[in-house]
């Protein structure tokens, strides 16, 4: 099947010797900036006040034809145990777990097949997000704020940054858990409809299994104060989500099952930035090449990760260096420390 893709300019990311220096290369590289904004909120996700279904799997058999319209819903989501269970989770393509301050991890979710009607909790953007979401043409990322000195390289990426207070309801806070961890999002009030699979320009291939592989029925990834473990269902033909020992489930308590997992080994460092309480955030360098591990279909397989550049999608290859497919729906990629 062939890769899910699109032209790129070749960009080059500049050599920096601090985390602010990177960043601010990275986003030279790419082109286009974005209008200025005022988040409304402080990098512990506390807003200023302002006015549950399957995800649908991705099939194009050929690459997409890119539009001015095509373009993901990229949402930052809360992910310690105050703020599950998450809503609208189950309705991402992709979902990528990253390592953030005090060693927890955070979700970026993305969504290009189906909008569900709320999203969330919402919490703060990262460094780490500029690059990752470089994959994507103009991406819109929500998020309820971020770090001072981190704003003017959000306004300066190619994406369209959606922090509360921009527009007129999109965001909410629920009654279902305590601030900071009770921001919502309304996606519909951001994207008029799902700019569909075409906008999946991760370079993610899905089809029929590779062939060899081990099998395997459980997976655990951890981090210094987090951990997600996969494990293997016959039953549902999916990998049920399990975090610090709770199941992961959908407001509805359903769940959460992706049908394929990759864990992408990558070099995650301290970053230039740090919170409140002084504890730095880590940068997740996601441009480069690696080692991963692919599960699908009840078995793992050892493949080698490649991203070239900040504006291009990530490669996965067997040792004969033929690309690796996933299974059709969602999927989770996990970032650990390589």
């Amino acid at each position: 099947m062939a890769t899910l893709g699109r032209g790129r300019r070749t960009r080059t990311r500049g050599a920096a010797t601090t985390a602010a220096l990177l960043v601010t290369a990275v986003v030279a590289a790419w082109t286009a900036g974005c209008s200025s904004h005022h988040p409304g909120g402080d990098e512990r996700g506390r807003p200023r006040p302002s006015a549950h279904s399957t995800a649908a799997t991705p099939t194009p058999s050929s690459p997409p034809t890119r539009t001015s319209s095509g373009s993901v819903l990229a949402v930052k989501i809360d992910n310690v145990p105050a703020a599950r269970p998450q809503r609208g989770l189950d309705s991402a393509d992709v979902v990528y777990v990253e390592q953030v301050e005090g060693g927890l991890s955070r979700l970026m979710a993305v969504y290009a097949t189906r909008l569900p009607d709320v999203i969330g909790p919402v919490r703060s953007a990262r460094e780490s997000d500029l690059e990752l979401l470089g994959q994507f043409d103009r991406p819109t990322l929500a998020f309820s704020g971020a770090q001072g000195k981190l704003l003017p390289l959000i306004d300066d990426a190619p994406l369209r940054p959606e922090p509360p207070g921009r527009v007129s309801g999109a965001y909410f806070r629920g009654s279902d858990h305590l601030a900071p961890h009770n921001l919502y999002l309304r996606p519909s009030r951001l994207l008029p409809s799902a700019p569909g699979p075409g906008a999946l320009t991760t370079g993610f291939r899905y089809g029929a299994a590779p062939e060899g592989g081990q099998p395997r029925t459980t997976r655990t990834v951890r981090y210094p104060a987090a951990r997600v473990t996969f494990t293997w269902s016959a039953d549902r033909h999916r990998w049920l989500v399990t975090q610090d020992g709770t199941p992961t489930v959908t407001a509805a308590g359903r769940r959460l099952a992706p049908a394929t997992v990759v864990v992408q080994y990558v070099k995650i460092r301290r970053s230039g930035y740090h919170d409140v309480l002084g504890n730095y955030t880590p940068y997740t360098e996601t441009v480069g090449s690696g080692k991963a591990e692919v599960l699908r279909d009840g078995r793992s397989y050892d493949v080698r990760w490649e991203r070239a550049t900040a504006a291009a999608g990530t490669t996965f290859t067997a040792r004969d260096g033929s690309p690796v497919n996933f299974a059709q729906g969602q999927v989770w990629v996990v970032l650990a420390k390589a």
